[in-house]
């Protein structure tokens, strides 16, 4: 496996991001269901990154990796919700919005550039 998977570095990173801001919504802001709904799907975005870094077959590693990307979009959803009800700051929801859409920018290509070939 490659050392330098952009992917799979970037998603990672944004998972060890998401646990934290679960610990904060958790500890500090009292917040367990929204914050439980954001850390399961921004931790699965890399998992299923993972997933389809060992998958079988090209179909298989498209097949995870197109779970990715609609974890990533569900990542957002919460994101902007935790935002737009006072549980994160613009600037805190502003920065993970920041990196998620790079996630579902790289993601995209890759399905991309998968489709056309």
């Amino acid at each position: 496996m490659k050392s330098d998977n952009v992917v799979q570095i970037k998603s990672y990173a944004f998972a060890v991001r998401i646990i934290k801001v679960f610990k904060y919504l958790s500890e500090q802001k009292k917040e367990f269901v929204l914050s439980k709904q954001l850390l399961r799907c921004g931790t699965s975005i890399g998992a299923n990154i993972e997933e389809a870094i060992g998958g079988q077959s090209g179909k298989d590693f498209f097949a995870k990796l197109t779970i990715s990307y609609k974890e990533a979009r569900e990542t957002h959803y919460w994101i902007r919700l935790l935002k737009d009800t006072d549980y994160l700051s613009i600037e805190e929801a502003d920065s993970l919005l920041k990196d998620v859409d790079e996630l579902l920018r790289i993601i995209g290509s890759i399905q991309k550039t998968l489709r056309n070939s």
